[in-house]
């Protein structure tokens, strides 16, 4: 900012008066601060995400589900359900859905049936 008030400005014929430029620069500087203080909070929090979008993201199980038991997807540590089979901890699942804060998982690598790949009529 400095090199274009000393040097640029003077270049283009553009005079400011010393107290103009010392009105300019106070200004500046308490929006500079303005904003930092009212933007500050923003890059301390978490980001958030609506919870459908969890779904087809793969986990870990971290206590064993029969049927009911613990997942960790993207590094959080859910609770999950899995109706199809009992998983020990260490196995991988897939989220299918979710139903409150639950999750509904089925083991890795077990094909889920979709509308797109079902049997239906065109």
């Amino acid at each position: 900012m400095v090199i274009i008030v000393l040097r640029l400005l003077p270049y283009l014929n553009i005079h400011i008066p010393l107290w103009g430029l010392i009105i300019l620069m106070v200004a500046l500087a308490v929006y500079s601060h303005v904003m930092y203080r009212v933007g500050k909070p923003t890059f301390l929090m978490r980001p958030k995400v609506a919870a459908e979008a969890i779904i087809g993201n793969e986990g870990k199980v971290t206590k064993r589900l029969a049927p009911e038991g613990y997942v960790k997807v993207q590094g959080v540590l859910w609770k999950a359900t899995c109706s199809e089979s009992e998983l020990e901890v260490g196995d991988e699942v897939v989220v299918v859905g979710i139903e409150g804060l639950r999750l509904l998982i089925r083991p890795k690598g077990k094909a889920v049936k979709t509308f797109e790949s079902g049997n239906h009529k065109h």
